[in-house]
């Protein structure tokens, strides 16, 4: 882009860009990535082929029970990555999605989220570090509590995994 930059132009027209908050919980508030990336599609609470955690967060379930649907919810996450290319092919945690049934006046969003955000901090380390968003919603799916969709950034190639 030639000509003024974007802070130039913003303060030519009068708005000032605010310095960035920090996260509340343990998300980074963006991230930069190259190369190839894997979307998985929303995974939720089922556990053996059973769903768990249903209901409401704030409404019948606690933070703490929204803590362990969201961790169900990226375990499975990691469930579909190691059968559809390899948990060896994860570069890093690029972003994640959570979506919450939550009750209209629960707030903590955040809180629960942490349960799928510290599973990829474990174990990725850090590079389980990641963007996130925490969606309340009025339902989901079966009744789950929680849902939680991902991005990673990942190899060109299966060859480290073993996969083709």
């Amino acid at each position: 882009m030639t000509g003024p930059s974007v802070i130039d132009r913003l303060a030519q027209a009068g708005i000032a860009v605010p310095r960035a908050v920090t996260p509340v919980a343990n998300y980074v508030s963006c991230l930069e990535v190259y190369g190839p990336l894997l979307f998985v599609s929303g995974q939720g609470t089922r556990r053996n082929g059973v769903f768990e955690h249903i209901g409401k967060i704030g409404g019948g379930l606690s933070v703490e029970d929204g803590y362990a649907a969201a961790r169900q919810c990226a375990l499975n996450i990691l469930a579909q990555v190691e059968g559809n290319c390899g948990l060896g092919r994860i570069r890093r945690v690029v972003k994640l999605t959570g979506f919450v049934n939550a009750a209209p006046d629960f707030t903590e969003l955040p809180a629960v989220l942490n349960g799928a955000s510290d599973l990829m901090v474990t174990a990725f380390g850090d590079a389980g570090r990641h963007a996130r968003s925490a969606v309340g919603v009025a339902t989901l799916p079966f009744g789950m509590a929680v849902e939680v969709e991902a991005i990673f950034s990942i190899t060109e190639t299966g060859a480290q995994a073993g996969r083709t």
